[in-house]
């Protein structure tokens, strides 16, 4: 039968645990990120000059698209490294190669170059941010994409870096009775492939993230922060100003491993400008005090 003091020390382990704060939530809690893509045109004109208007704003971290010979918006590692930290700015993490990479042969002689340049930029996560249309109806795609995505976390590993896959809605679609996420989730190595979970396309997809955190817990390892409008067609919208509850969804950060999080946002009402500052300052007020 429980004593007094089996109450007492559970009652002291409850009251612990409920006043975990938010600096062990996540490694780095108040570096509030941006993918760059949010702001594409922008970054087409003036690559420089936008990623000042980023700091300003109070973002601390940014996450890169367009990789291609080497270069990040016609800028060399060193250089685009250079212009971060003039500007107070660092990128963790890095979108690359659409999926389909993998089911090409030869696939290392571009994989390897990639990562090099990537860990020379400073990022520590390597991004396969899509697989294009054409090979999303067969799942022996998805069975030959995970395979070549362990072999690739390997090359990964072997730099000091990391792999992650960023997911979409169409990979929680049924494909040969299964979805190619399920597919990725149980045939590929936990200790090799990570996931940056895009909260959006998840919850469009008519699934609970929270789910997802409980089942694999310590898998995903980023997220991609944007909202849904609470319209029919459920368009992007600022975060904070839409459907998705992220005061809820931060508080199972550290189950679900996070160590970085992105404000995106695909599409913008306005000058996109105007919405990244709207997100991050709905997270500097709600969320990442």
């Amino acid at each position: 039968m429980p004593t007094r003091r089996d109450f007492l020390r559970q009652s002291s382990l409850l009251t612990a645990s409920l006043l975990i704060t938010k600096e062990e939530w996540f490694a780095e809690p108040k570096k509030i990120g941006l993918q760059l893509y949010t702001l594409r045109n922008e970054m087409s004109k003036d690559a420089k000059g936008t990623l000042a208007k980023v700091a300003a704003q109070g973002y601390k971290t940014v996450e890169t698209y367009g990789y291609g010979d080497g270069k990040w918006f016609g800028m060399s590692a060193a250089e685009l490294r250079s212009t971060l930290k003039a500007n107070g700015l660092s990128t963790p993490s890095g979108h690359t190669f659409p999926a389909s990479i993998f089911l090409q042969s030869g696939w290392e002689e571009k994989w390897k170059p990639a990562v090099t340049d990537a860990k020379a930029l400073g990022q520590e996560f390597i991004v396969i941010p899509w697989l294009e249309e054409e090979y999303r109806k067969d799942a022996d795609n998805y069975k030959k994409i995970a395979a070549a995505l362990n072999k690739a976390g390997e090359i990964c590993k072997s730099s000091g870096m990391k792999l992650a896959y960023h997911n979409h809605n169409f990979e929680f679609e049924t494909v040969g009775g299964t979805t190619g996420f399920d597919i990725f989730l149980k045939e590929t190595d936990p200790k090799l492939v990570f996931f940056e979970l895009d909260i959006y396309w998840v919850s469009k997809a008519g699934k609970d993230p929270l789910a997802f955190f409980a089942k694999h817990p310590g898998r995903y390892t980023m997220w991609h922060v944007k909202d849904m409008d609470n319209t029919p067609q459920k368009h992007f919208t600022e975060v904070g100003s839409g459907v998705i509850n992220y005061k809820k969804i931060f508080n199972y950060a550290k189950q679900s491993g996070m160590k970085y999080f992105f404000v995106e946002q695909d599409e913008c009402p306005g000058p996109p400008l105007n919405s990244t500052a709207k997100s991050i300052t709905y997270l500097k007020k709600n969320i990442i005090k």
